[in-house]
């Protein structure tokens, strides 16, 4: 009697075990780290790719939760990672970048967001008697924020174009088309798919691609970015996330049809709409995060556009740049 009582309670003592274990299992294996994101324009194509990964699981596959904030531009996104409330900074503008490095900024790139400057451009209303970019002395012309690329290409477009024209920050896309068809700014900025239907119905007309700068042309233009103490402290986890976001540029260039659902369903926009931003806008060696391209032009365009006094030396580059490598 007395062995069989044993029995039971070790019986007993066993099975509240192994409940606890596959109780606790499922816990840990859905813990996961959480990356706090800024990111510059909501809904644009390629800053919609941490959204897109995590929707489609790809990021909780790689043990990771993202808290994303969007700003109204590079500016703010910058901002933000510098103060330390985001761990990374998605399109920061790349002058806006060298900049804040040159001064002492603990900043550090650690992917390329956007390479080309084709998906933004610049219009006007279809009754604005302004023509191209030299018509627009005296003129407001909009760009997001400071340190932005559109701030960098307008300043590019200043000095190519020798303008007289008055750069104004104006925010994000959908601002700017509120203040470009109200008469407060006469030339404004957008990026595709912002600005598409107004195109197609003839209520603006582009006159200028960020292609028109030379200084940007076929350059990389945005950024990923975090601080140095962030990156020390979270290497392993900002790995995984390059990882994960490398995945979901592969998902979203891939034939599945839920990619492209999941994006258009996220900004709001028909299918087909989804599908012209991408596939007329942004091909996919544009969002490569793996190469700064143009770096040695960038260098020194920082320094004519004014954005660094002096060009970063070899040695300051490899302390900036450290774009985890491919795993």
């Amino acid at each position: 009697m007395r062995q069989s009582a044993i029995l039971r309670g070790l019986f007993a003592a066993l099975t509240v075990a192994i409940a606890v274990t596959l109780t606790l299992l499922p816990m840990q294996s859905i813990a996961q780290d959480t990356l706090k994101l800024a990111t510059g324009q909501r809904g644009n194509w390629d800053t919609s790719i941490g959204e897109v990964g995590q929707r489609a699981g790809i990021f909780k596959k790689h043990g990771i939760v993202l808290e994303i904030l969007y700003t109204q531009g590079a500016g703010e996104t910058q901002q933000a990672v510098l103060s330390g409330s985001v761990d990374i900074g998605v399109a920061t503008g790349i002058m806006g970048a060298l900049s804040a490095f040159s001064k002492g900024a603990p900043i550090r790139i650690i992917g390329a967001e956007t390479t080309g400057a084709g998906d933004l451009y610049w219009y006007v209303p279809s009754t604005s008697p302004i023509k191209s970019l030299k018509d627009t002395e005296g003129k407001t012309i909009a760009y997001s924020t400071n340190g932005s690329s559109t701030h960098g290409i307008v300043t590019a477009f200043m000095k190519q174009y020798d303008l007289k024209a008055k750069p104004t920050a104006t925010g994000g896309p959908a601002p700017t088309l509120t203040q470009v068809m109200s008469g407060q700014i006469d030339v404004g900025w957008s990026a595709p798919p912002f600005g598409l239907q107004q195109l197609d119905e003839g209520k603006i007309r582009v006159i200028a691609s960020g292609n028109d700068a030379a200084a940007f042309k076929g350059q990389t233009v945005r950024l990923l970015v975090a601080t140095a103490p962030t990156l020390q402290s979270k290497k392993a986890i900002i790995d995984r996330f390059m990882k994960a976001y490398r995945e979901t540029i592969d998902y979203m260039y891939s034939n599945d049809p839920a990619a492209m659902k999941i994006y258009a369903d996220f900004v709001g926009i028909p299918l087909a709409l989804a599908k012209r931003t991408r596939d007329d806008f942004f091909p996919k060696p544009s969002l490569d995060p793996d190469r700064i391209i143009g770096l040695d032009t960038i260098v020194k365009d920082a320094v004519d556009l004014k954005f660094t006094a002096a060009p970063l030396t070899k040695q300051q580059l490899d302390t900036l740049i450290q774009i985890p490598p491919r795993q």
